[in-house]
């Protein structure tokens, strides 16, 4: 996300009640602070599964596409 849309849903939260009002407002300090870059929000890599792991955890558990096998997978080395 950028700036401007960040920008924008801090808007209409900040009209929406006080929970939501409150939430804006720690997006905004997000926004002001130098310290945290709005990059350091996404990551694209992250989660990735390499071939061998999928095939690992297809052969050790009957349902592979779980929580519990994508987990085991991520730790698996191949």
């Amino acid at each position: 996300m950028n700036a401007r849309s960040l920008k924008k849903i801090s808007g209409e939260l900040k009209k929406a009640s006080k929970l939501h009002a409150g939430q804006a407002e720690k997006i905004d300090g997000m926004l002001r602070s130098r310290n945290a870059p709005l990059k350091a929000f996404a990551s694209p890599v992250k989660g990735k599964l390499k071939p061998c792991q999928k095939a690992a955890a297809k052969k050790k558990f009957k349902v592979y596409p779980s929580a519990y096998a994508n987990m085991w997978a991520s730790n698996h080395k191949c």
